[in-house]
């Protein structure tokens, strides 16, 4: 009990009590606060000068209350607010009049009811919120909206995966199980030659499954099933992506380049020793002075006529292949990138199978390599330069699928044009920019299911006297992973598009394919690097820790923005294939054509852009799919005829070519975009509306319109400033998706684990079930 002479003489001073905790509870009572109190008090007729004299005793900001005598204070609040009902509960006021009440034993309580006025206008004059107030001061449990959201699948997590899997299942599965093996466990060391070791030997027990080989053709050891080898890739990369980024060095860009590159000899004579790890090797495009412009490669294949061979030589040191997989210790041969020269004349870029080391691992004459040293991430691949010093091979080791020279030493293409043989070389490896984005995905969707399931078991803060709040319940929390959650199932859908047009794919669709590989790989690139940091982030300290896996994700796929061609350079040659499309697009119509255009121009203005659609945020327009495509159709042709008129412009104003391209990069990137995040849109909804399942479907159908609002919540500038959205509208769209996110939350740690990345894999000690 609360000792004080002034108490017992007059207990409904008792009624100040709940207050004057909670003024002391922050220790802090500004002067303005005290002024106030203190005048407030002086007007009490009902109490004496003495009892006046003793409350302003407790204001006093060098004689504080002491940590016992506040203890006390809250022991009687607490106890007499057992008692109270509900409503009275959420007063600081009707706790203090209740705590004077009962140590006034009942007595006449019509003073004490007149004080309830008096002590509102204090408790309003300290700004206290009293209800929350009241809530420090309970002991009861406190329940909130916040405190109660759950964990609860609304979908059948197999049937999910099954979608998610598509006709792969099998190999996909399969993959998983050895994945989990023992001797898959990640290396834990610090020694740079041990980890390549290890992923060599990792590598080495893949083959020995036949996922190595699984594209190549079943007379040289493989199954001739692409679509497996690109499933294979994206599951392996749940596990360490050093042996991923070897795997597909050696399987893909060695194995594949000879494949789509050589013909039936060089089919014979090294693919099944490729695909059984026998023969490591390289892909030796990039050199140090032009990286993204390999048609600028200087290194040169020069073709002498008595010997009937060909001599590889690096003009000089700037030349030199540089940053090549499984070059610095492994790889015993290389398809190597180089100008062919045939009597002092160039025939453009071509590709040489070169020796590069003997069995034993010692360099053949004329080769010279270097240790790229310590990278970033990815210090499992032994990154190497490559200098060649006139290197003399046979020339049956030209890959001549697409180029020869004959018996004569005559030069002998089906392709006329340099430029175009050059490009429809390239475009049968465009399979490197599907599996990147692919891989890159699995490391998004494991950084998610770390963030996820550590969000929805970590507690922190929660309401007075009440428990602690699972961190995924938070606004700020949801907003930062459910729209990435809700990206990683749209980039799943659309790559699964890309590879089935890849698998598919005809020479008049190839163009299309390149742009939207390109295009694709930047975005899922880009997306990943910035999903990892989010759940970093969203982990605090926990994420930092290297046990839990994100600072390795993050720092091994961060190189994938510039694996496979730079995403901004790609992104403008994106755009370019864009703009050759628009211009065949009119080139090919007549008057008939383009008045016809122009009549669905101005229908898209009538029906989309007038006043009541421009301010519609009726929720049911706000989901409506149909919304989203026109937004996204109407962005992306707007955006494209905006950078073909800039750059006529500048063209018309007789500038060179390639500073009018120079001079729109900025609008190219954009035209990349918008294309893109158009296609993901709309693979997304065709999945959906596919979906047979009505538990995957609905769910799917949340993540889709949480995609697309948020897309256009990160372009609404663009949408305000061309007048297809008012300020209202992107308001009700803000709301609308932390609506989303709250109810996406509900099926977060369902839908991550629909991706049933092996725990052994996940191996994060915060994310283990």
């Amino acid at each position: 009990m609360i000792q004080s002479d002034y108490l017992k003489e007059n207990p409904f001073l008792f009624s100040f009590v709940p207050m004057f905790y909670m003024v002391w509870a922050d220790a802090i009572l500004t002067p303005s606060e005290i002024l106030k109190i203190r005048e407030l008090i002086e007007q009490q007729v009902w109490i004496t000068q003495k009892e006046r004299t003793f409350l302003l005793s407790h204001l006093d900001p060098q004689n504080p209350p002491s940590p016992g005598q506040l203890k006390e204070w809250l022991f009687e609040i607490r106890r007499v607010s057992q008692d109270l009902t509900p409503q009275m509960k959420r007063s600081l006021v009707d706790i203090g009049i209740e705590l004077a009440r009962l140590n006034a034993r009942n007595q006449d309580d019509k003073t004490l009811e007149a004080a309830r006025a008096p002590l509102t206008d204090i408790e309003e004059a300290l700004g206290i919120l009293s209800r929350e107030a009241a809530f420090h001061l309970r002991s009861q449990e406190r329940t909130t909206q916040t405190g109660g959201q759950q964990t609860e699948a609304s979908f059948d997590l197999n049937k999910m995966s099954e979608l998610l899997d598509g006709k792969n299942r099998v190999v996909i599965r399969k993959v998983k199980t050895i994945l989990s093996d023992p001797e898959f466990e990640y290396y834990k060391g610090e020694s740079t030659a041990e980890y390549r070791e290890q992923v060599l030997k990792w590598c080495q027990y893949l083959a020995d499954q036949g996922f190595g080989g699984m594209a190549y053709p079943e007379a040289f050891g493989g199954q001739g099933d692409m679509a497996s080898y690109f499933a294979i890739m994206e599951t392996l990369s749940y596990h360490d992506l050093s042996m991923v980024i070897k795997f597909g060095v050696q399987f893909g860009l060695w194995g594949m380049s000879v494949y789509f590159l050589g013909t039936e000899k060089h089919h014979q004579q090294y693919l099944k020793d490729i695909g059984t790890l026998k023969l490591p090797g390289c892909f030796a495009m990039t050199e140090t002075g032009h990286g993204s412009n390999v048609k600028g490669i200087e290194t040169t294949a020069t073709y002498h006529h008595k010997t009937k061979t060909l001599v590889i030589n690096t003009p000089h040191h700037g030349a030199g292949k540089e940053y090549i997989g499984n070059a610095a210790v492994h790889g015993q041969m290389a398809t190597v990138f180089a100008k062919l020269i045939i009597d002092e004349v160039d025939y453009g870029v071509n590709a040489f199978v070169v020796p590069l080391r003997d069995s034993d691992g010692h360099t053949v004459s004329g080769v010279i390599i270097e240790d790229c040293g310590p990278k970033m991430g990815l210090n499992g691949v032994d990154n190497g330069r490559i200098w060649f010093d006139e290197v003399v091979i046979p020339v049956e080791n030209m890959l001549d699928k697409f180029a020869s020279i004959d018996a004569d030493g005559k030069f002998k293409s089906p392709i006329t044009s340099d430029n175009r043989r050059f490009f429809t070389m390239l475009g049968t490896l465009v399979g490197g920019r599907i599996g990147i984005p692919r891989s890159g995905l699995s490391a998004m969707k494991t950084g998610l299911t770390i963030a996820i399931r550590y969000g929805d078991t970590r507690r922190q803060f929660g309401p007075e006297n009440g428990s602690e709040v699972p961190i995924l319940n938070y606004r700020t929390h949801q907003r930062r992973l459910m729209p990435l959650l809700a990206e990683s199932y749209a980039i799943h859908f659309s790559l699964q598009y890309l590879t089935n047009r890849f698998l598919s794919r005809s020479e008049e669709d190839m163009q299309e394919i390149e742009a939207m590989a390109a295009g694709l790989k930047s975005f899922a690139t880009w997306r990943t690097t910035h999903a990892l940091q989010e759940c970093r982030e969203a982990c605090g300290g926990k994420g930092y820790l290297s046990e839990n896996r994100i600072d390795r994700l993050k720092n091994d796929t961060d190189v994938y923005t510039t694996f496979e061609g730079d995403n901004t350079v790609l992104m403008q040659l994106v755009a370019k294939s864009r703009l050759s499309e628009f211009k065949k697009e009119f080139s090919d119509i007549n008057l008939f054509g383009v008045l016809s255009y122009v009549a669905s121009q101005a229908k898209t203005s009538l029906s989309e852009m007038n006043p009541l659609t421009v301010r519609n945020t009726d929720p049911e327009h706000l989901l409506d799919f149909e919304f989203y495509l026109n937004a996204f159709r109407y962005r992306e042709r707007d955006i494209l005829t905006s950078a073909a008129r800039r750059i006529k412009k500048h063209l018309d104003n007789g500038m060179d070519s390639f500073d009018a391209f120079n001079q729109t990069q900025y609008h190219m990137v954009n035209v990349g975009f918008a294309y893109i995040e158009r296609l993901i849109l709309e693979q997304f909804i065709a999945q959906v509306k596919k979906t047979e399942d009505e538990g995957c479907k609905m769910i799917l159908t949340k993540l889709c319109q949480l995609f697309a609002l948020s897309q256009m919540e990160k372009n609404k500038g663009w949408y305000l400033e061309h007048d297809y959205m008012a300020g209202v509208k992107t308001k009700a769209i803000r709301k609308m998706i932390n609506q989303l996110c709250l109810e996406v939350r509900e099926n977060a740690v369902p839908l991550v684990n629909a991706f049933e990345i092996p725990e052994s894999c996940l191996a994060a000690p915060i994310a283990m079930k």
